[in-house]
Parts: C-alpha cells; structure tokens; sequence
C-alpha cells in the first residue's frame, strides 16, 4: 500500500491548490479526488476537513506552461 499524508483544510483551500502545495503541480487532482470519495467536489472547502494526500514515487516534472494562468 502507498504512503498517504493527512492534510486539514483551511478555509478557501481548493483541490489544485492541495495538488501544488503537496506535489507542486497544480493539475495532479486525480489521485486526490480519487482518496478522497468522503470530500465534495467544490470549489473551495472550509477549514478542518481532513484530505487523504497519496505519496508519490517519484516528483513529477512541473513546468510554467503547465501550470494555470493564476499561478505562473
């Protein structure tokens, strides 16, 4: 079984920003919605929910152009 990290939610906190903080990749919201079926799909969580963050293997390579607008 893969390691997984246990994050709690601050208010405003959104699924790409978990991705970015965590992984540095703000598209890699897959794997995070996929170990969080407890979670809604909104657009912001309020504080104090628990996210399950799988660990990678290895860190994925992250690149300006991949990222979206509001965060190059």
């Amino acid at each position: 079984m893969s390691a997984v990290l246990r994050y709690t939610t601050k208010d405003g906190d959104r699924w790409d920003l978990i991705a970015h903080k965590h992984y540095g990749n703000a598209l890699l919201i897959d794997g995070l919605i996929a170990a969080n079926p407890h979670l809604p799909l909104a657009e912001e969580f309020v504080s104090g929910l628990t996210v399950f963050v799988p660990v990678l293997e290895s860190k994925p390579k992250n690149s300006q152009a991949d990222l979206p607008p509001w965060m190059r």
